[in-house]
């Protein structure tokens, strides 16, 4: 109880720092939820990364960044009188609650598998939200490949999914056949997505995070680039003087040496 009560008063502290920038330091006074809003994203994204890489240290200081984000959107609408960190705390504290009833209502899950107790959780967030629709609550916001993701999984609840990868490789080349016949501007656009939709499904139907497969090409990507630019400057020649053929043979290098 003596740690819970340290936590709180330091968490108090960091409520009454942020009020009082909020009165004192002019940058901080003028800031509104819009104007502040993609710093909440771009430090989910840094904390990210640094869950990725296993750094303790970073994230100690990123999950600091993302915890100053919450206090931060919450002080401005205090200041605008429509509510504070109390109120998200409460409601936060209720949902919590609310979400496990076989920790805080006396029901038992101890013969629950994990895919059972997804089941009831999402049984107890349909309940709450009265939702008209099973694809409302999907943030239009989130990266389009896990949006992409989430609506499938939901439609794919109630069945409407492929059965198997190849019936996904059909639907796949049907769209890059109807990519090929598009003529505008507009119609590119449209086959572009039906495309990337058709490939988020693939790699579902084998098991395949899209996101992740597609930020593990791109960082193969950066390396390989990397070792061009790096071979240039060892043979002191400007990229931009490279032949295509050259930086090809020198990328197929990279590729060569598992880059």
């Amino acid at each position: 109880m003596e740690e819970c009560r340290e936590e709180g008063k330091k968490f108090q502290k960091l409520v009454d720092i942020m009020a009082r920038l909020r009165k004192e330091c002019p940058w901080d006074k003028e800031q509104t939820n819009q104007s502040i809003k993609n710093n909440l994203i771009e430090e989910a994204y840094e904390l990210l990364e640094a869950i990725e890489e296993n750094n303790d240290e970073a994230m100690i200081e990123e999950l600091g960044d993302l915890l100053l984000q919450v206090v931060f959107h919450s002080q401005i609408k205090k200041d605008e009188g429509k509510f504070d960190i109390n109120d998200v705390l409460n409601r936060l504290i209720e949902k919590l609650i609310r979400r496990h009833p076989h920790v805080f209502g006396g029901e038992d899950y101890s013969k629950l598998e994990g895919k059972d107790h997804l089941d009831k959780w999402e049984k107890i967030k349909e309940k709450e939200k009265k939702r008209e629709s099973i694809l409302e609550g999907i943030p239009k916001r989130m990266p389009a490949l896990h949006r992409a993701v989430k609506v499938q999984k939901r439609m794919a609840k109630v069945g409407f999914d492929w059965k198997n990868p190849e019936e996904v490789w059909e639907k796949v080349m049907e769209e890059i056949n109807e990519l090929k016949k598009a003529k505008t501007e507009e119609e590119i656009k449209h086959e572009i997505g039906d495309v990337l939709i058709a490939i988020t499904n693939l790699a579902r139907a084998y098991g395949v995070d899209p996101e992740e497969a597609l930020h593990k090409s791109i960082d193969r990507t950066v390396n390989r680039f990397k070792y061009i630019e790096k071979k240039a400057k060892e043979e002191k020649k400007d990229l931009k003087e490279m032949s295509l053929e050259y930086m090809d043979k020198l990328w197929e290098e990279a590729k060569s040496k598992g880059l």
